[in-house]
């Protein structure tokens, strides 16, 4: 089989989409997926079945693979020097990769080069919370694991000491290393996302700063540019992303998660190193998507344009609802909106599960926000309540 120039490691949509960017740039792909039937799969002939935490697998997977990148950060790091020692190239590299796996590392680096962030402290015991909590003037809290969460999981609001349980208790059933950070609970506006790419020889891009909105701890949609976003925040969290990028390493994309405090100030959530949910609306929104950029970063090949192609663009993602037949119902949404852009990820549809996103654009805000989440409705529940 033809040698490929890029090895993904993982199976879901952002290896599938990855897959079309590399495509269209004529960049042949080897995937390493969960499963034969997941998304990425089937669209990637040349892939390999297995776990991705198998150190053998890994050795199958990148082979001849000059370049191997990735559609998650779950990858063992051990895994990764040891395949590093053996001459092989990951980007992000294992010490980039740190950060976005290790939420209590992330939150030392982040405040070690003065990016702003929530109060915070890994504790053990409810003792170490309960100290923390008083030394913040009391609850509520927010509790993480440190490692393995994702969409709202292994996340926890806890609002007293006694609701803190369930957090304890996923601790000791948690892979070694795992710890519990307990961070401030904000007091937020709305949440806010900025991507970079960069690439080997430090050349770094950002897009124009989004505004996410989040149910259940999914994000629900994405609107590009934030609106009402004042020019000094822009700036502030676009320069964020860019020295966060640098200053860890990262090739790339890297999305880094923002609130916009209540007082009007940025404060960093939560770090991505891959495509993101909140840049898929750069899909059809800007000059150059993040799944290009991406493969053009790890590759070393120059950046594209972030520029934006209207003044808005809003990304719904669509999760599993009562309708089963999305390739059914998608003919119905294109005939009713032919200017709004489709994607599915072949995935099984199960409820509140992502399958899918639908992408809208235009000159008025308040047109291109109705036309999305009318197409997300109707391809989640096959009507729009009116």
């Amino acid at each position: 089989m033809t040698k490929p120039e890029l090895g993904i490691i993982g199976g879901g949509q952002l290896a599938r989409m990855m897959q079309e960017s590399a495509s269209a740039l004529g960049v042949r792909v080897r995937l390493l997926a969960e499963a034969a039937d997941v998304s990425a799969a089937q669209v990637v002939p040349d892939h390999v079945v297995g776990d991705y935490t198998d150190l053998d697998v890994l050795r199958k997977v990148v082979g001849d693979a000059p370049v191997i990148t990735f559609d998650h950060e779950h990858v063992p790091p051990t895994h990764l020097r040891t395949l590093a020692d053996e001459g092989v190239v990951a980007r992000p590299g294992p010490d980039a990769l740190l950060y976005a796996q290790d939420k209590a590392a992330m939150r030392s680096r982040l405040a070690g080069l003065g990016v702003p962030g929530p109060r915070h402290a890994v504790v053990s015991t409810r003792q170490e919370l309960d100290a923390f909590a008083e030394s913040l003037g009391g609850y509520p809290l927010i509790l993480k694991v440190t490692r393995g969460g994702y969409d709202g999981k292994g996340v926890w609001l806890v609002r007293s000491l006694a609701e803190a349980d369930a957090a304890f208790e996923a601790l000791g059933s948690s892979a070694a290393g795992t710890q519990l950070l307990a961070e401030e609970h904000v007091a937020f506006q709305r949440e806010l996302s900025v991507l970079a790419a960069r690439r080997p020889s430090g050349d770094v891009v950002t897009w124009p700063v989004v505004e996410s909105r989040q149910e259940d701890g999914v994000c629900r949609e994405v609107t590009a540019p934030a609106p009402d976003l004042p020019q000094r925040l822009a700036d502030q969290a676009r320069e964020i992303a860019e020295r966060v990028a640098t200053e860890l390493g990262v090739t790339g994309v890297l999305a880094v998660e923002m609130f916009q405090t209540n007082d009007g100030r940025l404060l960093v959530n939560e770090l991505a190193m891959r495509p993101h949910n909140t840049g898929h609306w750069s899909m059809e929104g800007a000059v150059t998507s993040q799944f290009e950029n991406h493969v053009r970063a790890v590759l070393d090949l120059p950046l594209g344009s972030t520029r934006p192609r209207a003044a808005w663009t809003v990304m719904v993602n669509i999760l599993g609802g009562k309708v089963t037949d999305l390739e059914g119902q998608r003919a119905v949404v294109m005939a009713q909106d032919p200017d709004l852009k489709v994607h599915l990820y072949g995935k099984e549809v199960r409820p509140g599960r992502k399958v899918g996103h639908v992408t809208a654009y235009g000159d008025d805000l308040m047109d291109v926000l109705a036309r999305a989440r009318r197409g997300g409705r109707l391809l989640e529940n096959g009507a729009v309540d009116e």
